[in-house]
């Protein structure tokens, strides 16, 4: 893949000029308009900051930046029920999205609405909107489990492919389908061959679409990468036994294959009380491109520094395979950095094309953003202009 194809001819830039909430974590009610491509939200831990990034991060498919349950969101002492309104700019139209839940019987509902016309689910907002993010909680992602370099892998591949949720949830139930008949003792017959043949099929799309999104990721920090960058390029690579395979053989040929180490595995997988070969088992691994080095060898301000560089890569890259520029949410993230680094930090920040909200305990840390920015001072639910 060249660079000259890796940047749409023509990018949609959507803006949100205004924010509503409805008995949304901290917020009784809020009202805030926005006008500038980059947002700054100041104020002391446990202001609301951060509630106001994941208000936004429910605009796409999933449970948001904390993933949190939907009860979790709604305001305490509320009646249970929250709500979330943007009002968002592009190419001089304007379009209305909401979000949020209502009680039926006893139970939380999820709605999404569109110029206040019900839609399916938020994968319908992925025409208009489509998000990234980096929080604190990922600061561990290179040296912690496999399991959250996966789901931070999924999240990549959600951006720029809406149903990639709904493949990742349709094969975990047919893993713990398998999983229920193994334990129950069914070793063989049609209804185990029937189940491994549905898990086959979407192991293999899941890992497709991972291996397609890590491929062209890959790709863009190839033709982007600077040594004298403060955020170091980064080597990202697939591993697993399925992955290994993508590109390699025929679709069918991967799922046959795979068909047959779940058969060859049964015993085995049934001792352990859980599927052991599988994308459910995959990792990305990520190394320190100028150092040569595994991310998780580095320093934390290394490992920082390096998961921003990918942060931005990926924002890229999205931009690339949708023609939009993505919101991009940044939870506490000029703290980490001296003046220097800020700085180049919010120049790359403005080359995006995209609207990017920050969060930060110190105002002084917004300092070097520009004319281009607008901040914002957040106390007690309650947020107004710095």
């Amino acid at each position: 893949m060249s660079a000259d194809t890796l940047f749409p001819a023509h990018l949609r830039r959507p803006m949100v000029t205004r924010l509503r909430l409805a008995d949304f974590r901290s917020y009784e009610t809020l009202d805030l308009g926005l006008h500038a491509p980059l947002i700054a939200l100041s104020g002391e831990n446990g202001a609301g900051k951060t509630n106001v990034l994941e208000a936004l991060s429910m605009f796409t498919p999933g449970r948001g930046l904390r993933r949190a349950d939907l009860g979790e969101l709604a305001h305490i002492g509320g009646a249970g029920t929250w709500a979330v309104s943007i009002e968002l700019e592009s190419e001089g139209h304007s379009l209305q999205l909401g979000t949020g839940v209502e009680a039926q019987d006893g139970t939380l509902l999820r709605r999404c609405r569109i110029e206040r016309a019900p839609v399916g689910s938020a994968k319908a907002f992925a025409e208009h909107l489509r998000l990234v993010w980096l929080t604190p909680a990922m600061d561990g992602l290179f040296a912690g489990p496999a399991g959250d370099r996966r789901r931070f892998l999924d999240r990549l591949v959600l951006a720029v492919d809406s149903e990639h949720g709904t493949r990742v949830n349709a094969l975990e139930r047919a893993l713990r389908n398998r999983n229920k008949l193994l334990d129950d003792g069914m070793r063989d017959g049609s209804w185990l061959e029937a189940a491994e043949r549905e898990l086959a099929e979407l192991a293999v799309a899941v890992s497709a679409a991972r291996h397609e999104t890590v491929t062209r990721l890959a790709a863009l920090i190839t033709a982007r990468k600077d040594e004298a960058s403060p955020f170091p390029w980064a080597e990202v690579a697939l591993i697993g036994e399925i992955e290994a395979l993508i590109g390699q053989r025929p679709a069918l040929e991967i799922e046959d294959h795979y068909r047959g180490l779940l058969r060859a595995n049964r015993g085995r997988d049934a001792a352990a009380g859980r599927t052991l070969i599988g994308p459910q088992a995959s990792d990305l691994a990520v190394r320190h491109g100028p150092k040569q080095a595994e991310a998780a060898r580095c320093s934390t301000g290394e490992q920082k520094a390096l998961l921003v560089g990918l942060v931005l890569a990926h924002a890229r890259l999205v931009a690339s395979m949708t023609g939009l520029a993505p919101l991009v949410l940044l939870d506490e993230i000029a703290a980490h950095f001296d003046p220097r680094r800020r700085a180049a930090l919010y120049a790359e920040l403005g080359e995006l094309g995209g609207q990017v909200f920050m969060t930060g305990a110190d105002e002084a840390a917004f300092a070097e953003m520009g004319p281009n920015a607008q901040l914002l001072k957040v106390a007690s639910g309650h947020i107004e202009t710095a």
